[in-house]
């Protein structure tokens, strides 16, 4: 199928706005003239998705399915009309019918299907695999509500629902016809009939699972793919006469029962309620997707004994684990097979994306919950489970490492070892990571099955992430790597780095670097009615509020800044704009204590005149996609300074590099790579390396010394028992960090380790920034060797060595 033309979807646009809406043009709103844009361009998709599957179907091709609890889509509208190569047009046909278009773009909620760099990679990499012409679907829930939004009230969080459904449904398309039938609880009952076992799951709770398509265009190909995400109904009618009774609750209980399922992203588990229903979010939409794929391929094969050839499930940290239990359930259950084949099947099918080391996020479900909610899968993953400890005791002889290994002990369901029990490869996300994954995490799993442990660091979509929100540097890019060759072959960045010597060129990339934190400046005051000054360095945090993240350092380096201010008003030379963008997790108290320190702080440094003109610190509200594609282009200092050893990989890192912004940061995750191809020239490294931190955690870390010893960061610490202007005191993360409490340790984090060299890396970072041309050509060699950490070059790995699926070449 060709490309629109303006005309072409000029007629396009008012047809559906006639059809749709039953209006004009002129008579038509923004809204309904956004919804008209997401249904002319939808239709467009789905066309190429039909075409796409049934050449799939022809020539038998090896499917990818992407199981993840997260897809952090943002907005749909730009991406889609880019990748369909009508942005142009779109915005033309538009103007055309007298509307602006950056309002209609703006109109768009984010779909707000995940929490943060999880959900953005699965994003990421569902892009990749439509321009690679994967044959691919991802899978998740239907989220009625999306991660919150994100409200500032007196410094501090307040959690709004985050409704994105109303017009981004417009990207949706139900397909009520393939829903599935998911099981709860009951009673199993076993009988032999033609000489097998057979056992049936009775009583319980029925679920609907009707899918919701979501197609994906790939970037210069017809090749779509598309997202399937499972909204929760209740299979029972309305009890109509209890309606007549007058028991209108009771008579849609079920229906409420049900649809609270799908009703929001991560609900609290802090409580018995919540853990129940995250395992039920989990399963149902496992359950769901396993059941849809297995039927898709007896329609088209007449037997699952080859499922494993032309199918590969990739589960996206553990949230999906459960498709292994689930898989054998149907492959023994329904499709009537032994034990053995079953699980050879199950084991070369599944591969398994760890993303995290923090043992408190690999996932454990109390056994008694996992028994009473999924009484078949608890019996196949218990039988599993005893299969696999035989193993590794055989293997082992060793009972510590037994339990170490253990998918189930002592009455817990281990959903890691799960993955890595039924899985055919297991991957980190960095180098650094995958070795201490190899080395610590699973060292004695690892020992056993080295063969299953790999590493495909992550990468991002850099058709959006460069080429799509940052027009000025796409254009200085084709101009000096040959034309839109890189947006296919993102190695081709690397041509710049011979134009970092040409003044011409670095003063260009300053113009355009102005001219985006011009544009951000305007945002920032419309959306926050904030001032912020384009002649300050832009430095910035924005990522997941988490201890290990490590927030909570800049502030005590900023505090620190803030006193040498008060100290000497000439302290600073270059004004400084610090910008902070986070969402905590509405249950984690420490870090919405952080959030509101940092908005403490910012009130402080912008009542004070001596602060004026030169210091600021800004903590920008409801942080998310769309807000990250303005802040990006515009950002200088990306702050990566996690503990080492704690950050996966990250990806924000990924595409402040590709957008020309210079990295302090630790050794951690793809810092490491980062640093590969960047030397210590080119980036400002600090702090304890991992097996440095490792050991000192492990050796005894009194930070109570660092404080005593050193006068810079004992003022700033008492800074936070005294608190600023508002009076509020932040004694509780004082001590947190000098002792610990509720069972942490001291300083966790090592915050107060870093310090000093964190302090150290900011200043020469302000002092190279003294330096325009040093400046821009470091942020030149940045932008020309981001190339590596292209999605298309992670999701190629995968196929590659993982899926073993062909695939469009990319260098």
């Amino acid at each position: 199928m060709t490309a629109f033309t303006t005309r072409e979807l000029e007629d396009a646009l008012t047809r559906k706005l006639m059809i749709n809406f039953g209006k004009t043009a002129e008579e038509a709103g923004e809204t309904e003239m956004l919804r008209a844009c997401a249904l002319v361009l939808r239709d467009a998709m789905a066309l190429r998705g039909v075409e796409t599957r049934r050449e799939t179907r022809q020539r038998e091709k090896k499917k990818v399915h992407y199981l993840s609890l997260e897809f952090l889509m943002g907005r749909s509208l730009q991406k889609n009309a880019y990748n369909l190569g009508v942005l142009p047009q779109l915005k033309e046909a538009l103007e055309h019918l007298g509307f602006q278009a950056g309002d209609v773009f703006e109109l768009e909620p984010d779909a707000g299907l995940g929490n943060g760099g999880l959900g953005r990679l699965a994003a990421c990499y569902l892009d990749s695999m439509s321009t690679l012409e994967i044959p691919a679907t991802g899978y998740s829930i239907c989220y009625e509500l999306g991660i919150f939004k994100q409200k500032i009230v007196e410094g501090q969080q307040v959690e709004l629902p985050d409704a994105w459904k109303g017009i981004g449904s417009a990207w949706l398309l139900p397909k009520p016809e393939e829903a599935r039938q998911v099981r709860f609880g009951g009673t199993l009952r076993e009988f032999w009939n033609d000489g097998h076992l057979h056992i049936v799951q009775e009583g319980g709770t029925t679920v609907l699972a009707v899918p919701c398509d979501m197609e994906i265009a790939g970037y210069d190909t017809g090749h779509t793919n598309k997202l399937r995400l499972w909204d929760a109904k209740s299979p029972k009618p309305v009890d109509m006469s209890l309606y007549s009774k007058g028991e209108y609750l009771k008579a849609t209980e079920d229906e409420a029962m049900a649809e609270v399922i799908a009703k929001v992203l991560y609900p609290d588990d802090n409580h018995e309620e919540g853990k129940s229903l995250r395992l039920k979010q989990q399963y149902f939409f496992v359950s769901a997707t396993v059941q849809s794929i297995a039927e898709e391929h007896m329609a088209e094969f007449g037997t699952m004994a080859n499922f494993h050839e032309k199918n590969v499930l990739q589960i996206n940290d553990t949230h999906p684990a459960l498709v292994i239990p689930e898989l054998m359930r149907i492959l023994i259950d329904d499709a009537g097979m032994g034990w053995d084949q079953a699980w050879e099947i199950t084991t070369r099918s599944v591969a398994y994306t760890n993303h995290t080391v923090l043992a408190e996020a690999l996932e454990k479900w109390p056994q008694a919950l996992f028994e009473r909610l999924l009484p078949r899968v608890w019996q196949i993953t218990a039988e599993i489970a005893r299969r696999w400890e035989e193993k590794c005791r055989a293997y082992f002889r060793d009972e510590e490492k037994v339990r170490d290994t253990a998918v189930v002990w002592d009455g817990v369901v281990r959903m890691a070892n799960l993955c890595i029990a039924g899985g055919m490869r297991v991957n980190g996300v960095s180098a650094l990571h995958s070795e201490i994954l190899r080395s610590d995490v699973f060292q004695n799993a690892c020992a056993m099955e080295p063969e299953k442990f790999t590493n495909v660091t992550n990468g991002v979509d850099h058709r959006r992430w460069l080429a799509e929100i940052n027009p000025g540097l796409h254009g200085l890019v084709c101009d000096l790597a040959g034309g839109e060759t890189y947006l296919m072959d993102p190695q081709a960045l690397g041509k710049l780095d011979a134009y970092a010597d040409n003044q011409e060129v670095l003063r260009r990339l300053a113009e355009i670097k102005r001219r985006n934190k011009e544009d951000f400046s305007a945002y920032a005051k419309q959306q926050q009615g904030v001032l912020l000054n384009p002649d300050a360095i832009f430095d910035v945090q924005v990522k997941r509020l988490h201890e290990y993240k490590r927030q909570l350092l800049n502030v005590l380096h900023i505090i620190a800044l803030y006193q040498r201010l008060q100290d000497d008003p000439n302290a600073i030379d270059r004004p400084r704009t610090f910008l902070f963008g986070a969402k905590a997790a509405p249950g984690y108290a420490v870090a919405k204590r952080i959030i509101h320190l940092i908005n403490s702080l910012a009130d402080q440094i912008d009542h004070d005149p001596v602060c004026r003109g030169k210091l600021q610190v800004v903590f920008l509200e409801n942080y998310r996609v769309s807000l990250a594609e303005r802040l990006m282009p515009a950002s200088e200092v990306s702050q990566q300074i996690s503990t080492a050893g704690k950050e996966a990989s990250g990806t924000g890192n990924m595409k402040f590099m590709m957008n020309g912004a210079l990295t302090v940061g630790t050794l951690d995750g793809a810092n490491v790579e980062m640093h590969e191809v960047l030397g210590d020239e080119n980036m400002f490294l600090f702090g304890l390396r991992s097996n440095e931190a490792a050991a000192l955690s492990r050796e005894g870390y009194l930070p109570q010394r660092l404080y005593a010893r050193d006068p810079v960061l004992h003022r700033v610490l008492d800074a936070l028992k005294t608190g600023f202007r508002d009076a509020v005191s932040y004694e509780d993360l004082y001590r947190r960090l000098l002792f610990g409490d509720h069972g942490a340790p001291a300083d966790e984090y090592l915050l107060l380790a870093d310090f000093s060299a964190y302090c150290d890396a900011e200043k020469r970072m302000a002092a190279t920034y003294a330096d325009p041309q040093k400046w821009n050509a470091i942020s030149l060699r940045n932008i020309a060797r981001s190339g590596v950490f292209a999605a298309d070059r992670a999701v190629a790995e995968y196929a590659d060595r993982i899926w073993n699926v062909p695939h469009r070449k990319v260098r």
